[in-house]
């Protein structure tokens, strides 16, 4: 397994689909709840700071070249705690993942396909996950690559569709919420885009190839992915209103149907939902990876490919439970989830650094 390398270019991207995700959907709404016209500013502070946490990540990188995050919790804990800790982090991207399965379910048959049952796309879609994990990291890779390339395209044409509809007074008053909603929004932000980037870790730095160069493409995805996400709630906000962006479920799939060039191209939503697959697909992907991958490890197993199908069976069933309706999920992305992805994306990775220095001085003191 730690035979694996993947390009710096092509670590670059699995960062920018991976943080957009489904994100892309419905972080419009979020952030507009919160902060109504000023949802743009909380995602442009929460860019700068998750800038700042990829620094945190090289740090790591760099003192521990050639380990996954279930390896470094080893090292720094100690063998015993040290499995406990990672198969917390096995649980949390797996839970994760399934929710990720969940929605997939839900926006289809809420907005694409009301008549086909939800569970039936969640296992389709499971399976194309599953056969991509099995088909190994190089081939997802270049998979990423391929499509990264259509995304891109059909964000452009996406942004440029929208710009007839644009109304800069919906934006205006700015700054108006004040310095604490901002914070909370800003760390709402990041708990969606950047926090749940600590799963990268079961890649970076073990699984790259020269991880300097890694660390410059980390930090430029992240970039990436921010200023894509910044601008998409921009233009939400714009086209429909901070009110209207706060009523809606999906605005981002709301706003395509606002799209219409020459009287002809109308009703474009299929742009939206293309983007969203593109970019959900890689996020579930990683996440499945990293709770595999880190079992398999944890485990002290050769090969992971033997728990891919169990596991995949697992995380359908899960889906079908862990999301019961609509306000669960709402009440649970404000009040738990911030707190959660916090837990691992900024704590564990602070104790892994603190607990490694502490060790490397106290080594030193014995030494002397």
């Amino acid at each position: 397994m730690n035979n694996i390398k993947i390009s710096a270019r092509q670590f670059a991207i699995f960062v920018i689909l991976f943080s957009i995700g489904s994100t892309i959907l419905y972080i419009s709404s979020s952030m507009s709840q919160e902060l109504s016209q000023d949802a743009w500013i909380g995602a442009a502070i929460g860019t700068g700071l998750s800038l700042l946490l990829m620094l945190l990540y090289f740090a790591i990188g760099r003192i521990f070249p050639n380990m996954t995050l279930v390896m470094m919790n080893e090292k720094v804990f100690g063998k015993w705690i040290g499995k406990l800790v990672s198969l917390s982090f096995i649980f949390f991207s797996f839970s994760t993942a399934a929710l990720l399965l969940s929605d997939v379910g839900n926006f289809l048959a809420i907005q694409m396909m009301p008549e086909t049952p939800s569970e039936v796309t969640q296992i389709l879609f499971a399976c194309i996950v599953i056969m991509g994990i099995r088909l190994g990291l190089e081939t997802l890779a270049r998979s990423a690559e391929i499509l990264f390339s259509c995304f891109i395209v059909l964000f452009i044409i996406f942004v440029v569709s929208l710009f007839p509809h644009v109304e800069l007074k919906n934006i205006q008053p700015i700054f108006e919420s004040g310095i604490k909603p901002l914070v909370r929004t800003s760390l709402l932000f990041m708990s969606f885009f950047s926090f749940p980037l600590v799963v990268i870790l079961m890649i970076f730095p073990a699984s790259v190839n020269q991880p300097k160069n890694a660390e410059k493409k980390l930090f430029f995805g992240v970039l990436i992915g921010g200023t894509c996400l910044t601008i998409l709630i921009v233009l939400t906000i714009m086209v429909l209103g901070a009110d209207l962006s706060a009523a809606q479920m999906y605005p981002s799939y709301s706003l395509a149907r606002k799209i219409e060039v020459g009287g002809f191209l109308q009703r474009v939503e299929a742009i939206m939902a293309a983007m969203w697959f593109i970019t959900l697909y890689f996020k579930f992907v990683l996440y499945f990876y990293a709770a595999v991958i880190g079992l398999a490890q944890t485990l002290s197993l050769n090969d992971y490919l033997p728990l891919t199908l169990p596991l995949g069976m697992i995380l359908v069933l899960l889906s079908f439970m862990i999301n019961p309706n609509v306000a669960f999920e709402s009440a649970y992305d404000k009040e738990v989830w911030i707190v959660y992805a916090l837990s691992y994306g900024l704590v564990l990775p602070f104790l892994l650094l603190t607990g490694q220095i502490l060790r490397k001085i106290i080594q030193g003191n014995k030494n002397q």
